[in-house]
């Protein structure tokens, strides 16, 4: 019985690595269409959250059925508890991803006001928040989930910059303010997506810990 559990573990595991990687593609695809100006991949990003949705609603019947079939012990109750958390917080990185392309398609006419360097570096960090969160759970590395709760803390920065830029753009010319407003919102999306990985990394630590920190 234990060989049997332990396999829908393994199984658990692959199976939010491709949840991860479905991820890491939607922000990709996201920063690619704003930094391009590309609707058409702004539509595929869009679209590709169906994708997402439905990885989440197969992790969420898996951790289900082990919880219904095994009677986990506590420390395994913990695991498949956080894995469903977890997916919730995915699941709403896909969504924001697909946010910050309807933004990108409302752009798409108009040349930027500013350059992105500071947005794309919020898209690269929390990217890697992202990942190293899964992977920390993978790998039960609490050292790991500590270190993307703390990378937290570069985004926001990022976002404080971001903002303060537009801010003072609006203020050289009132006219920038329809575009500021709305790379303020893709800035703000990236920041939630920290955020979610944070939340991802302290479901780790709670999975292997017994506690969030």
């Amino acid at each position: 019985m234990r060989n049997f559990f332990d396999k829908q573990l393994d199984t658990l595991n692959n199976e939010l690595i491709e949840m991860g990687s479905y991820i890491e593609k939607a922000i990709e695809m996201a920063v690619s269409a704003l930094a391009r100006q590309d609707v058409e991949l702004a539509n595929q990003a869009i679209e590709f959250d169906a994708t997402i949705d439905h990885q989440e609603k197969v992790i969420e019947n898996l951790c289900l059925k082990m919880l219904m079939q095994q009677q986990p012990v506590a420390r395994d109750l913990r695991l498949i508890s956080s894995a469903l958390k977890m997916i919730t917080d995915m699941e709403r990185i896909g969504d924001q991803a697909a946010d910050i392309s309807e933004i990108t398609r409302s752009m798409a006419k108009t040349p930027y006001i500013k350059k992105l360097e500071h947005i794309t570096q919020m898209a690269k960090e929390t990217t890697v928040m992202v990942v190293s969160s899964i992977d920390s759970f993978v790998n039960k590395d609490v050292e790991l989930a500590r270190h993307v709760i703390e990378s937290d803390d570069i985004v926001d920065d990022l976002f404080v910059k971001v903002k303060s830029e537009l801010i003072s753009l609006i203020s050289i010319d009132p006219a920038n303010g329809e575009q500021a407003t709305d790379l303020l919102m893709v800035a703000k999306y990236f920041e939630r997506i920290g955020d979610h990985a944070t939340n991802i990394a302290e479901w780790v630590l709670f999975s292997i810990t017994g506690t969030k920190e």
